[in-house]
């Protein structure tokens, strides 16, 4: 996208220091879903718009007619991932529930394998577990019994994004006529904040994929080569490449996840699939370095340390928020000249 030029240096930080302050409030409102729903919807259609040219559609409906295209896929998509998620919750044999169940099982039983001063740092059997698990839920009823009510809000959030998002791409920001000088400078804003969410979210869905396609190779392909068949393969792939959706932590959550169901089978499937694990992430590294570190210029030691500040002050909406809002501020800095 080609850059707004500002003619005012002082409206211009005015314009900043307001973005990053809208940018705060929304995490500690609760209203992250809604920006990325917003982001999500303007970005697609900037992208489709163009392409619609080459189809015949008129350049007053253009963006209308996009609109329109990403808003149905989208609500097909979500109806079917919906289900899907359903599905992989209450799977029956290949479930969550059950994953969590094989997990606590592998814990019951790594005592009889681990080493004398390894065990103390285990539960003693599952019936702890389940103990600790209880008095969370006692300790936490009134937020569990908020599910739905959760539910029913993250929605409301993920529609009005995508109902803000689509306005700004259709109308823009700038207003009706010649656009002012503030108009100029939000809309500035908001080509900074989308190339951002391009950079990292978009960038990420294809380590993810990268990531989850050489996990699937090795737990559906070369494990059973050696006779070695994993319970529950279909969701630990589903669950790397949900986890791999969030830079770096989503690693460990997947990883963890596979080699405690490695340990169920042996210690040796276990450190095997360790060492695979490592040599995928090696690689991984690099393709972050390529991907996401040749857009925002950022190594993965910076965004760890973005997600910990983030995820201290706002939990983990800052989590999932640290790599966007990174992403924006190096590319705010660019735009100040303070960053090559």
């Amino acid at each position: 996208m080609t850059e707004l030029q500002l003619s005012s240096p002082r409206l211009e930080i005015t314009i900043q220091i307001l973005a990053v302050v809208a940018l705060l409030i929304l995490l500690k409102l609760g209203l992250l879903t809604a920006l990325i729903a917003g982001l999500l919807i303007y970005h697609l259609v900037q992208v489709l718009a163009p392409a619609l040219m080459h189809v015949g559609v008129n350049a007053s409906w253009r963006k209308t007619a996009a609109l329109t295209i990403v808003v149905s896929t989208v609500a097909v998509l979500l109806a079917f991932g919906v289900v899907k998620l359903i599905n992989v919750l209450t799977g029956g044999l290949e479930g969550i529930v059950q994953l969590m169940q094989s997990m606590a099982e592998v814990v019951d039983t790594a005592r009889n394998r681990l080493p004398a001063w390894a065990q103390s740092y285990l539960p003693e059997n599952t019936g702890e577990l389940q103990n600790a698990a209880s008095n969370w839920l006692r300790e936490h009823a009134s937020q569990v019994g908020s599910v739905g009510t959760d539910l029913g809000r993250f929605l409301f959030h993920l529609v009005i994004g995508f109902v803000i998002g689509g306005l700004v791409a259709v109308q823009g920001v700038s207003g009706y006529g010649v656009p002012s000088s503030f108009g100029l400078a939000l809309a500035h804003r908001v080509i900074l904040l989308s190339n951002a969410f391009r950079s990292i979210v978009f960038s990420q869905i294809r380590i993810s994929a990268l990531n989850t396609t050489f996990t699937a190779i090795y737990l559906a392909i070369v494990l059973p080569l050696f006779g070695v068949h994993l319970p529950l393969v279909k969701t630990m792939i589903a669950v790397t490449f949900l986890a791999g959706l969030l830079p770096v932590l989503g690693n460990l959550i997947s990883n963890t996840v596979i080699f405690l169901v490695s340990l169920s089978v042996s210690p040796a499937v276990a450190a095997g699939s360790l060492g695979y694990l490592v040599v995928i992430h090696k690689l991984e590294y690099f393709m972050n370095a390529r991907i996401i570190g040749s857009r925002i210029q950022a190594r993965a030691w910076e965004l760890l340390i973005a997600m910990l500040v983030m995820e201290a002050a706002f939990g983990l909406p800052g989590l999932v928020a640290a790599p966007i809002y990174y992403a924006y501020l190096k590319n705010e800095l660019k735009s100040a000249g303070l960053l090559l």
